[in-house]
């Protein structure tokens, strides 16, 4: 884990989320963190240097935003791994890619603008690959909300984050679309990065920030600010947990396992039988394997008789942040 120093830390730590929508919004943050406006800029450009964070901006709802995304996985043969890997990381609507530990060792999040571009690329991977897709659509989200607190004496923690109560969702349109695609891989580090949004598209300022605002009342942006890299900062167990729960039991168990302290994201997911039973997917990242265990051992009591297995990421193949193709 890098050194990192305290305005490093209470940046990272505050601003995982909240990043201000105002016209200075650099200038308002270094006054909270008894900093420049120029200073803090610079540290946000070295965090994404030194891949301390791993973007910086607004983080995209597909799903609120009339999209679609989903959790597709492979089994490849070793022989063709580095073939398929390039032709999967090719796809813009391929966000991130993990090997796994497991006979479906490639597993990769696929986001499009509608849901049929969700099959639309699965079907151009097979196509060009001549392997199966192994399609796991999010069929209920019990939680999701992974956020690193650094302590001063430098260790990293995962802890819960609070989401705020949204508004109903309405159809974006052109001028929205236009934001979302300028913004997406991140804001512009400058003093007025909404003005320069605004530039880019040909629209106003106090227009951007009154549509960002409404993006995020109403669930299309799930937050602004500052994505940590987990592994850089030593959370290198990234252990997804898989359950087999009765179907009239996934409810309770879902939500039970979501609001576990430790648990960073929960969903339902489909089962592919016989080759995948599991149909509940809890992820829990810690500075080691046995941190991932010993978080296991604690969930297994509180939910006896349940077939699960985790699967651990052994490398991470892409990782752009959620990028909606067609945007």
């Amino acid at each position: 884990m890098p050194e990192l120093n305290p305005l490093q830390c209470n940046f990272i730590n505050l601003f995982q989320g909240g990043f201000p929508l105002t016209e200075r919004p650099f200038s308002h943050i270094a006054d909270l963190l008894d900093t420049t406006e120029a200073d803090l800029i610079q540290l946000v450009q070295q965090l994404l240097e030194d891949k301390i964070i791993s973007r910086f901006g607004p983080f995209y709802n597909a799903d609120r935003l009339g999209g679609a995304f989903t959790l597709a996985a492979m089994q490849v043969p070793e022989s063709r791994f580095e073939e398929v890997t390039n032709c999967i990381n090719s796809k813009d609507a391929v966000a991130h890619n993990y090997k796994r530990e497991h006979q479906l060792n490639m597993w990769f999040v696929i986001a499009a603008d509608k849901p049929s571009g969700i099959a639309e690329c699965i079907g151009s991977i097979e196509q060009a690959t001549g392997l199966q897709v192994f399609d796991f659509p999010k069929l209920q989200e019990f939680y999701l909300g992974l956020k690193l607190h650094l302590d001063s004496d430098g260790k990293v923690a995962t802890v819960p984050m609070q989401f705020p109560a949204l508004t109903t969702p309405h159809t974006p349109d052109a001028l929205d679309r236009q934001i979302i695609s300028a913004t997406q891989a991140g804001l512009p580090l400058v003093a007025h990065p909404y003005s320069a949004v605004a530039r880019q598209i040909h629209s106003d300022t106090g227009e951007v920030i009154m549509r960002m605002q409404r993006m995020l009342d109403s669930g299309m942006i799930r937050r602004i600010g500052a994505a940590p890299n987990h592994y850089r900062l030593g959370l290198k167990a990234n252990g997804m947990t898989v359950w087999n729960v009765a179907d009239d039991q996934i409810q309770q168990i879902g939500q039970q396992m979501g609001a576990l302290d430790y648990v960073s994201h929960c969903y339902e997911r489909p089962r592919h039988p016989p080759q995948w039973p599991y149909n509940l997917f809890a992820m829990i990242h810690g500075t080691d394997r046995e941190q991932v265990y010993a978080q296991l051992d604690k969930m297994k009591p509180l939910f006896p008789h349940l077939q699960v297995d985790v699967l651990f990421s052994s490398a991470i193949l892409k990782k752009t942040g959620m990028r909606i193709a067609g945007i």
